[in-house]
């Protein structure tokens, strides 16, 4: 495995443990400790999820490229979730998952010498799957902004409209929205997945 790959995979697994235990510290601290121990609980969590990476995370960066693609379709999860709650259920920012998904698998079927049929099949699948998991959350933004009766008044404040939005304008704004996210999202993943996977491996038979 390259530097660069080892780098970025670490990055990108080694933030859950601490994410993950900072937000179990936290939600456990809620209805089990009084609320001043709240804070020392999530940063409990947080300081148990560094020493997991301390002890694991070299082997889980060793092993990334062996591991079955389930997990990493988890950790797609993971952050597609966190992000989702991170931006208050707007999902704007969830479609660039689509890029570290896309170089991940690049970088795999380079390191595993996949011809372009190969590259070309797995392009697609990982785009599908991360346009699905991103049409979940639209789903779910989608449901909130209708059941929330504030949707209007606060699209109206935050844009300075001078005009009253209705109800069939919010359906017009989420379909059309939600749909331009599907789009970018499968074409930033296919688009990674190929490029990753050609530079990285033109990269490979040159050394």
């Amino acid at each position: 495995m390259k530097r660069l790959d080892a780098v970025i995979i670490a990055v990108f697994i080694g933030a859950v443990p601490p994410i993950a235990g900072f937000l179990v510290g936290w939600w456990a601290a809620l209805s089990l400790l009084p609320e001043r121990a709240i804070p020392f609980a999530a940063l409990g969590g947080l300081l148990v999820g560094f020493v997991i990476d301390m002890v694991f995370l070299r082997r889980w960066v060793r092993r990334a490229y062996d591991t079955g693609y389930g997990v990493w379709m988890a950790l797609h999860l993971f952050y597609s979730v966190g992000l989702f709650g991170l931006s208050m259920g707007v999902p704007v920012l969830n479609v660039l998952l689509g890029v570290p998904a896309g170089l991940y698998v690049g970088a795999r079927l380079a390191h595993e010498h996949a011809d372009q049929r190969q590259t070309s099949l797995m392009a697609r699948c990982t785009a599908l799957f991360t346009t699905a998991v991103l049409g979940l959350v639209c789903s779910a933004s989608a449901l909130l902004a209708l059941l929330d009766p504030y949707t209007a008044a606060n699209l109206e404040g935050m844009l300075g409209l001078g005009f009253r939005v209705t109800q069939p304008m919010i359906i017009g704004i989420i379909a059309i929205g939600g749909l331009a996210l599907l789009v970018l999202e499968w074409w930033l993943t296919h688009k990674a997945v190929e490029r990753t996977a050609r530079f990285l491996g033109a990269r490979r038979s040159l050394t």
